[in-house]
């Protein structure tokens, strides 16, 4: 059986100001639309979904994001998760310049949750909260790096 991932969806409270962010990171958007009908009630299962949605992706074509603005039924506005709680964690990116899409996120109002730290003289890494409370990390490959990668090798 194959498998392939298609992509990672966050729900967001304000989609233009979410896209501005990625695209700023360096994201392209890929398309927008807005989604309801019987089709999408029965694939999300809520009656009368109706949500406002644009896919991102990386230039490279390595990874897309869904984020979706939801219109009805109305959001429900939860806690941002933290990095030591169950359930969906975050999102990694793989950046060129650390320190560039640093400033880059602190003109969205977006900083370091401690830091920055060094794993394993292989990555300059990272996390911090972007739009809607999202828990980003942002990791710059300093030399050969362990196979896994910094979505996986940081968490350790």
């Amino acid at each position: 059986m194959g498998i392939h991932m298609e992509n990672v969806g966050i729900a967001v409270r304000d989609l233009e100001e979410a896209i501005a962010f990625f695209t700023d990171l360096g994201l392209i958007v890929l398309g927008t639309d807005t989604v309801q009908g019987q089709w999408a009630d029965t694939a999300v299962g809520l009656d009368g979904h109706h949500v406002r949605i644009a896919m991102l992706g990386a230039p490279d074509g390595s990874g897309r994001l869904e984020l979706f603005e939801q219109l009805h039924p109305e959001a429900l506005e939860t806690s941002p998760t933290l990095p030591h709680e169950i359930g969906m964690h975050r999102v990694a990116f793989r950046v060129e310049d650390l320190d560039a899409a640093l400033e880059t996120a602190s003109r969205h109002g977006c900083h370091p949750l401690r830091g920055v730290a060094t794993y394993e003289d292989a990555y300059r890494l990272t996390y911090l909260r972007g739009p809607s409370g999202i828990l980003v990390m942002l990791a710059e490959e300093l030399g050969s790096s362990p196979a896994a990668g910094p979505a996986a090798s940081p968490d350790r």
